[in-house]
């Protein structure tokens, strides 16, 4: 039966009555929940939990039993972690490091192993156990931008490796599965209101019901909130939110699940700061900044016309940040036809805009004389004798009288990206004899990019919190030259194109799973082919307005009506095989090996010819572990072993490549851990999750050449060296979050308070290891009462110590990012926030 089947057999079937006897069905555990009571809490941190991530089979296999690391938390326990985001989130995870410190949108995901460097390429976000996107990332997009969370999960599944090569994408990192709350026989569900110290308010929302006595439900819930945010940027920070619905229809061999979202929120894309380096890894606060609490960010530069934006110019907003407005539809099949067949089959459309406006970093602050006198200020590269110069502040408030005055120059970028999707899962199962069971397997998905940028645009500011423009002009000869326009922009140089990608990925799986006593093995095989084909258009430099005078804007890159085509085609195979063995019912270890691959993304043809793209990249995993389960313990202790071949290399100069091409690897090696205690009578608890990771890069040929900032002993900028043996970038050698638990029983209901300690060991910005950002512990606390059987309290804060942490420097400087002055800019953590939220559950 195929899902279009299914879904009129369901259509014709709503008056028909479906015998509900409690137990699971032959149905995904995604898909098929408690319906009776209406309880859709579960314990899912417990190794006996079933989890479907990973699984071949519609039923899914318990955590002990799975040979490979999973991390499940419920919605309770999200909440708990009190997340900066969804991308923050996934650090439950043991080895994985979200640098969140950008905002709700746009992280960076590391996991331990996989040098990915910047953005997320070796993630996949999932809903109900489809891809949110066809490619894992893209320039200004990776995909958990594309999901906010709400009242309306039930629980995640957050996958490494192993079997993930294989089914869904094929992705070779990691993989986070969202499972959506339902509709129950009994109608329940909540209402929540949270206030926050940084002004944020929200609302939280879910019902659940049935629909009839057929054996439909039904459900709908979202979140609506606006915040000022920590680093309060004159406007709001955060401000949106979101719809989801399902539509459930059970059957005794089966079910189908419609779902759809609604999502329009519009998140600051929080830009580094300055900071004082003294010493190696070592920072302080620069004077005039609070590294906890301050942004550039303000109303004078919110609103600007950016002549440089393809096709004529546009408006564009700080406000929209780097925000959504997307729309989903998703449908779950699946089916039991008896006889050891049963299949499953997922779809899901999405599309719509994934904008960004913001700030992107350039040089280090400077004084204003020393900017009027830079020869990069200028179209010919000549700084003008005998000028004079007149700065004003571009609000109005006056002259800048002072050329020691203190200013930076900042890219106030605007990206559009539109994006849609297409993908369907389809995959039969037969056993063929007790134990053993054949899943057949394919995977289709189609997917369309298409983008306008205006990538330069440098702003200058005073190098202040909530920064005010400066425009700047001078008079040579009785003649005024305008260096910069009214807003204090330069549009000369910049990135400025349109980029259409389309691509389709096809994926053929084969996996067997086969009991036999205490041994549980499985192997799969998938041969996957790409088809892409991605339009840029080309550039060249034009006088926008035609006036010499406007030097601003004299030689802009802009598209000239001609075009470079890549076409990639390229197929590949993954495979992936474990083996679990249970010493005990409570007790197990487990091996498995995988070797996947990564295919180009848009980005990665551009600036490439058909024939010439960027060599596939690929990865082999071997991992061992332990499971323990006992009611008062439990660990999850796996060592792993991670190589990567493939990595492209190529000498660019202020960002244009040049040279030949080379390929190298990366060679890493680590533990990853979560263990958890708990007394007998569940009073107290403790939980450790962490990763020790020794990861170098491999096989480097020859020596790196690089630009970052001129010294007086380097006025070049100029760096020369080797990646061989160099700390993976971006990947701290150590990390680990320790949390422990007091639950006090009152006479009105339970009261939980928690801290969790967080340590980030050393990890550096570069892959020369220049730019090494240190160590640090930051600290966050909870608390929770249950009053009765329908009121929640939640008061939860982040970095209550004011930590001052790093996650990232300034990412476009080559090589040390700190000035002569050890000036450098860069992403410490947020200060000290407390949400408080009172939830009403019925």
């Amino acid at each position: 039966m195929t899902l279009s089947a299914a879904i009129a057999a369901a259509l014709a079937s709503g008056a028909a009555l479906a015998q509900d006897n409690g137990q699971a069905t032959a149905g995904t555990p995604a898909t098929t929940t408690a319906k009776k009571t209406g309880d859709q809490t579960k314990k899912v941190q417990s190794l006996e939990t079933v989890v479907v991530t990973g699984s071949a089979s519609t039923v899914g296999v318990r955590k002990i039993d799975a040979s490979y690391s999973i991390t499940t938390a419920s919605a309770a326990q999200i909440q708990q972690d009190n997340p900066r985001s969804a991308a923050d989130l996934l650090k439950i995870s043991p080895g994985v490091w979200p640098e969140s410190t950008g905002g709700q949108t746009g992280a960076n995901i590391e996991i331990a192993g996989f040098p990915g460097g910047g953005d997320a390429p070796f993630y996949t976000n999932q809903i109900m156990g489809t891809p949110l996107y066809g490619m894992p990332s893209l320039s200004f997009f990776e995909q958990s931008s594309m999901f906010r969370l709400d009242d309306t999960i039930d629980h995640v599944e957050i996958l490494q490796g192993g079997p993930s090569v294989v089914f869904g994408d094929g992705q070779i990192g990691l993989t986070s599965n969202y499972i959506l709350k339902q509709g129950t026989d009994t109608p329940s569900g909540s209402i929540g209101v949270t206030y926050g110290t940084e002004n944020l308010r929200r609302v939280d929302g879910f019902y659940g019901f049935p629909i009839g006595k057929g054996g439909w439900y039904g459900s709908v819930g979202g979140f609506y909130r606006d915040s000022d945010g920590v680093r309060n940027p004159q406007f709001p920070s955060d401000k949106g939110g979101q719809l989801t619905a399902t539509l459930t229809k059970d059957w005794d061999n089966g079910s189908l699940v419609f779902w759809a979202r609604g999502l329009d929120d519009k998140n600051q894309f929080i830009t580094p700061i300055p900071l004082i380096q003294t010493g190696s890894g070592q920072f302080t606060a620069y004077p005039g900044f609070d590294p906890q609490t301050d942004t550039y960010y303000s109303r004078a530069m919110q609103h600007v016309y950016l002549e440089s934006y393809p096709g004529g110019g546009t408006s564009a907003n700080l406000a929209d940040g780097r925000g959504a407005q997307l729309g989903f539809f998703g449908a779950n099949f699946d089916w039991d036809f008896g006889n050891g067949w049963t299949v499953s089959d997922k779809f899901l459309v999405d599309g719509g805009n994934m904008d960004t406006n913001a700030l992107f970093s350039g040089s280090n602050p400077q004084t204003l004389s020393s900017w009027e006198n830079s020869g990069g200020t200028y179209p010919d590269g000549n700084v003008p004798a005998g000028a004079v110069y007149t700065a004003s502040y571009t609000n109005g408030s006056g002259i800048v009288t002072d050329p020691n005055t203190d200013v930076i120059s900042q890219g106030w970028w605007h990206i559009h990206k539109n994006l849609k999707s297409a993908v369907n899962d389809f995959r039969i199962s037969k056993e063929l004899f007790e134990g053993n069971t054949l899943t057949a397997g394919l995977y289709l998905a189609h997917y369309t990019d298409n983008d306008r940028w205006s990538l330069g645009n440098p702003m200058l500011m005073g190098n202040t919190p909530n920064a005010t423009p400066i425009a700047v002009s001078y008079v040579q000869n009785g003649q005024t030259y305008y260096v910069t326009n009214g807003q204090g922009l330069i549009y000369n140089g910049g990135y400025n194109i349109t980029e259409n990608g389309s691509a389709t990925n096809k994926a053929f799986y084969l996996s067997d799973s086969w009991k036999l006593g205490q041994w549980l093995f499985d192997a799969s095989a998938r041969l996957e082919n790409e088809n892409a084909r991605n339009t840029v258009c080309n550039l060249s430099n034009v006088n926008i307005d035609g006036n010499p005078n406007t030097l601003y804007d004299n030689a802009v890159a802009m598209c000239n009506g001609t075009y470079a085509r890549t076409s990639y085609d390229k197929t590949h195979t993954s495979w992936t095989a474990g083996a679990t063995y249970k010493i005990q019912d409570d007790m197990a270890v487990y091996a498995r090996a995988n070797k996947g691959v990564h295919f180009n993304s848009f980005d990665d043809l551009r600036g490439s010819v058909t024939g010439d793209t960027l060599p596939v990249l690929k990865v082999q995993n071997f991992e061992v572990g332990w499971k323990y389960q006992l009611p008062v313990f439990s660990a999850d202790i796996s060592y792993y072993h991670r190589q990567f071949d493939g990595l492209s290399y190529q000498p660019s100069l202020l960002g244009v490549p040049f040279g030949s091409k080379s390929t190298y690897g990366s060679d890493s090696k680590g533990v990853n851990f979560i263990l958890r205690a708990n007394t007998p009578d569940q009073i107290f608890s403790v939980t450790a999750v962490g990763n020790w990771l020794e990861g170098h890069y491999s096989h480097f040929k020859g020596d790196a050449v690089f630009y970052g900032l001129p010294t007086p002993g380097n006025p070049t900028g100029q760096f020369v060296g080797t990646y061989q043996g160099k700390q993976l970038q971006r990947q701290p050698k150590f990390q680990m979050r320790l949390t422990p638990a007091l639950r006090l029983p009152t006479a009105y209901g339970d009261l939980r308070l928690w801290v969790t300690m967080e340590y980030v060991g050393n990890h550096t910005q570069d892959q020369l290891a220049l730019q090494q950002l240190g160590t640090y512990t930051d600290f966050s606390v909870g608390a929770q009462y249950n009053y009765g059987p329908h009121w929640l309290f939640t008061l939860v804060g982040s970095n209550v110590t004011d930590t001052l942490g790093l996650t990232e420097s300034n990412s476009r400087i080559a090589g040390s990012a700190a000035g002569a002055s050890g000036v450098i800019l860069a992403r410490p953590l947020e200060g000290h926030e407390y949400n408080l939220q009172v939830k009403y559950q019925f």
